[in-house]
């Protein structure tokens, strides 16, 4: 069966725009999402499009910091010391990837990680790692709204993630452990691949090769989730799984374009009123 993240997420999305409106209807201050893109990637381009339709649709503030290619790595620092300072300011996000002359570790690690709506910065990393309340990756936590969604019981639940990737792989293996799953990370140095992914009762495909997971890798019954996005020879939007030769395994499966992609924006949403809301109460000593 499909997971449909296009409609769990605009669920999300309207249940934000109420909450939004609420603070409208209070007098509150309403949140900001700042997000600052540096060049002229395609890709990078269309995402932030989206980001900001996105924060139009729930009633949320956003602006878009549009920076040449060839700024300068103290420049852009500056850029994002300054949305640090901005007390509007409740979200703030470095759309990767950065010129090559750049270093994104730097850049993101200059964020304020109260500000951090991308989870990126080491203090966000190392709470997720402890099991405390702070900004999650957005991919990660889409994936485990999609699970509760379907009413998905992790606990016990044996779970191959493969893919280690900080953004992906290693946040989503963690947020599955503290649900009290088993979890394995598999990776391209992997021996015996496809039997250690038929054991699993949640595959998580996160690799970036098109069509690889075919029925071979899947468990009858099992839940799919993949997070690929990837150009098919016939240059159609795909996956990391072959969907079309896994549904009838699968119990779940998302599909691509519409499965996990669509709840990246949900969460970031979500992210950012949460950023609100921890920052206003940290100013309101409570």
């Amino acid at each position: 069966m499909n997971i449909d993240g296009k409609l769990i997420s605009a669920k999300r999305k309207d249940a934000l725009k109420q909450e939004i409106e609420k603070l409208k209807n209070e007098g509150k201050r309403i949140p900001k999402l700042s997000v600052v893109l540096v060049g002229n990637n395609q890709a990078s381009q269309t995402y932030v499009r989206n980001k900001d339709k996105a924060c139009a649709y729930v009633g949320m503030l956003s602006d878009v910091i549009r920076l040449d290619e060839q700024i300068s790595e103290e420049e852009l620092m500056q850029v994002v010391q300054q949305l640090n300072q901005d007390e509007q300011v409740d979200g703030i996000l470095v759309q990767l990837p950065l010129p090559s002359h750049i270093h994104e570790e730097k850049i993101l690690n200059l964020i304020d990680p109260q500000k951090d709506v991308d989870g990126f910065h080491p203090i966000n990393v190392a709470k997720l790692v402890l099991g405390q309340n702070g900004l999650v990756p957005c991919t990660p936590q889409g994936m485990m709204v999609l699970l509760d969604e379907i009413n998905y019981d992790l606990t016990g639940k044996e779970v191959v993630v493969v893919g280690r990737s900080n953004i992906v792989g290693k946040p989503v293996a963690l947020l599955c452990l503290h649900k009290h799953a088993t979890v394995t990370i598999a990776h391209s140095r992997t021996m015996n691949l496809a039997s250690l992914c038929q054991r699993a009762d949640v595959l998580i495909a996160a690799i970036g090769k098109p069509k690889f997971f075919n029925r071979d890798y899947i468990k009858k019954g099992a839940v799919v989730l993949d997070v690929g996005i990837n150009r098919d020879e016939n240059n159609k939007l795909c996956g990391d799984v072959d969907y079309e030769d896994v549904k009838d395994i699968a119990a779940y499966i998302t599909p691509v374009p519409g499965g996990v992609g669509p709840m990246t924006i949900a969460m970031l949403l979500e992210n950012t009123l949460k950023a609100y809301y921890q920052r206003e109460e940290k100013k309101n000593g409570i």
